[in-house]
């Protein structure tokens, strides 16, 4: 590596057998980064140009990348993979963020991303060996029998491919791989493994979003497997290694400092997030009709406060330890000598690595469930069947509601009595997934294809099943209430790959600071947000140690923050990361620099989108209402004093008027709000009034290539 780069990547196709090596030219780096931007950039010139490719097709592509501060060990949350690919619920390019340390130690093999393309004739393995400089396709069945399950052939292969049978070898080992579900599902994961010598156990983080472990399982691919070199912390070779490592030194000591004070990562994890979100009304609760507990609502009730903080102050590892090496955040949390209480494993002690806070979020309180071992339970299931907990959470909440409504009944379900709670009959359905039967199969292609056979085979509303499906552009939305913050609903309906918090996470400043009020201000943070968010993911990354542990004196900031003032969320970290991106890549970088890198990845992205017949503002309009207000009379009267006080802002008299009355006129207002945002954000990001961007645009960003120019040239 030399500053950052090892300026090659590996392409593989599989159903060739070819395994081949590219160059890095020095304008990929300079336009396109690394991590996501690398990714996008080898699929847009791999994937045929004259036709939409589908998910299943062989030239569709699994790309896996960390960027140039990835891999290193100076700095917290620098051990981030991204893996992109076209995807089986949305027919665009998904990108998902992943921690372990397989994207490192493909780097420290030799390659900045991994290309890999066609279908296996039969399920293979493919085996970076960094050590010996070797790369290999073997057919899985060279082997003896390997588990279908995750956690166990994770296990498996991280004890065969070590080269003794230490621990410090098995360290060296890093295991790609899903499960039975990804094969029967859309919503399949990939698990990338890291050894754990606290727990003595090849630990797991998820690259969850958008069905990437179903293309896997589609491609035949059982695993990837890097073995990697020994290496060190001057590995990566960067221009200014004294200037990184005091950079590196205040970061962490800023982290162990105020963490303990701030959101308590070291110790709890992201399962700190359910307590406070449900305080403030944000915890999705029974499909997002409500954001806290129908019957506990008030603040001081300890049991509302305290039953997810005090399961992971608990009984999970204190103290917890990093998903790579060097980060002072270390969130990663895990539950041993867990007890398995359904299904194959019954009665088996397991490790399961969570539940993070979208899990606890979207297969607890949105499917009415509050009993913290069942979410474990869900937890250890979907990680071993190579199930996303979002899409499980989201769509089972859907299929809930649809059965309390009577779309869905005890005939369509196989017997099972889908109420909201039943957490038995939800568990079974995940097991159905895995097994490839029964309404399971049905449930997990995803919401946007219920929608449709619920209306067409089982008579349901249309417009009803559209208002209540939480999904847009085909992904399940990710865990948070968003009916009173139009910037969340921006920052959900105007991404590029779908409802996903990590693009423009907005709602606390949105609702609890109450630090963007106006269009303008909406406007400004839907732009800049998203293309700092970004450039985490192009340069390998992980966004909590900036996000999640500011210093206190962020809170001495204006609460105001629009304008000017909008980039000074915790600006001392803003501009460490501008530093830090310089002392590795000898690139002089303030931070308005690294907005402009992402903003040119992110609109090669949309306008890969608007090559796969979306992408436009018809692809970001047609959010579900759910999203922006109350659906049914029940929940309007949940907040009904709320819902009566906007109105009566709106100068409309509510004395007279039935619930139904007044939720179409509520509706009518929200709609017409979120039209507002779209065409005020349209024009910050530099897009026409079709959501796309413009040959001017392009040529800012000096990617004005004529292939780009002849995608969007119709829409000009």
């Amino acid at each position: 590596m030399k500053r950052g780069y090892t300026n090659r990547t590996l392409y593989i196709n599989l159903t060739k057998k070819e395994i081949k090596i590219k160059s890095v030219s020095d304008e990929m780096k300079e336009k396109f980064i690394g991590g996501r931007g690398f990714d996008i950039w080898l699929m847009w010139n791999s994937l045929p140009k004259d036709r939409i490719v589908k998910w299943n097709d062989p030239e569709n592509e699994i790309c896996l990348a960390t960027g140039p501060l990835g891999a290193s060990t100076y700095y917290p949350g620098g051990g981030k993979s991204i893996v992109t690919s076209i995807s089986p619920l949305t027919g665009i390019i998904i990108d998902s963020n992943v921690g372990g340390y397989f994207g490192s130690y493909s780097k420290y093999s030799g390659f900045d991303a991994i290309e890999i393309q066609g279908k296996a004739e039969k399920e293979v393995l493919i085996f970076i060996n960094g050590q010996d400089h070797i790369i290999q396709l073997i057919e899985a069945n060279d082997f003896e029998e390997l588990s279908d399950n995750s956690h166990l052939l994770t296990q498996q292969l991280t004890e065969k491919f070590a080269k003794e049978p230490s621990e410090k070898e098995k360290q060296l080992v890093s295991v790609v791989s899903t499960g039975p579900g990804a094969k029967y599902t859309r919503w399949g994961l990939l698990n990338f493994s890291w050894y754990n010598r606290k727990r003595k156990w090849a630990s797991c983080k998820q690259a969850g979003r958008g069905g990437i472990g179903t293309v896997f399982a589609d491609k035949k691919i059982k695993a990837l497997i890097c073995r990697a070199p020994i290496y060190d912390v001057k590995r990566n070779n960067p221009a200014n290694p004294e200037k990184l490592a005091e950079l590196g030194k205040k970061h962490n000591k800023n982290i162990i400092k105020f963490d303990p004070t701030m959101n308590q990562m070291r110790f709890v994890g992201t399962g700190y997030l359910p307590d406070i979100m449900n305080i403030t009304d944000l915890l999705p609760t029974e499909n997002y009709r409500f954001g806290q507990h129908r019957e506990i609502k008030d603040k001081n009730i300890p049991y509302k406060r305290q039953v997810w903080f005090e399961l992971f102050g608990e009984h999970t590892g204190k103290g917890a330890d990093g998903c790579w090496l060097g980060c002072s955040v270390s969130c990663s949390h895990w539950i041993s000598d867990y007890e398995v209480m359904t299904g194959p494993f019954k009665g088996q002690k397991v490790i399961v690595d969570g539940p993070e806070y979208e899990t606890i979020a979207g297969c607890g309180s949105n499917w009415g469930v509050w009993d913290p071992k069942w979410v474990v339970e869900v937890n250890f299931y979907c990680d071993t069947y190579g199930l996303d907990t979002i899409g499980v959470g989201t769509g089972i909440a859907f299929v809930m509601e649809c059965y309390e409504e009577g779309i869905v009944n005890k005939d369509i379900t196989g017997g099972l009595e889908l109420n909201f709670g039943n957490i038995e009959a939800a568990i079974e359905l995940i097991h159905q997934m895995a097994r490839g039967e029964g309404f399971g199969v049905v449930v997990g292609q995803g919401i946007k294809k219920m929608k449709k056979k619920f209306a067409e085979e089982y008579g349901g509303d249309p417009q009803f099943l559209q208002d209540i499906g939480m999904e847009h552009k085909g992904l399940e939305f990710s865990e948070y209430i968003t009916k009173e913050s139009l910037t969340q609903q921006g920052g959900y309906g105007l991404t590029n790959k779908g409802p996903q918090h990590d693009e423009a996470w907005l709602i606390f400043e949105d609702i609890v600071r109450h630090s963007i009020p106006t269009f303008e201000d909406k406007a400004k943070a839907l732009y800049w947000f998203p293309l700092w968010r970004t450039w985490f993911g192009l340069c390998g990354l992980c966004k909590l140690p900036w996000n999640d542990v500011p210093p206190p004196s962020n809170f001495e900031l204006p609460i105001k923050m629009a304008g000017e003032l909008l980039q000074a969320k915790i600006p001392q970290h803003v501009q460490w990361y501008a530093d830090y991106f310089s002392a590795v890549t000898g690139i002089h970088t303030e931070p308005d620099d690294l907005i402009q890198m992402s903003e040119r990845v992110y609109n090669l992205q949309r306008i890969f989108n608007i090559r796969q017949g979306k992408g436009l503002k018809e692809h970001d309009s047609n959010l579900p209402y759910r999203a922006m207000g109350p659906v049914t009379k029940m929940e309007y009267e949940s907040r009904q004093e709320r819902y009566d006080n906007q109105l009566k802002e709106l100068e409309i008299d509510v004395k007279d008027l039935s619930t139904e009355e007044k939720m179409k006129i509520l509706r009518k207002n929200r709609e017409i709000q979120y039209f507002k945002l779209q065409e005020a954000v349209y024009e910050k990001r530099g897009w026409n009034a079709f959501g796309c961007p413009t040959i001017d645009l392009l040529k800012r960003l000096e990617i004005n290539y004529e292939d780009l120019i002849h995608v969007i040239k119709p829409y000009q």
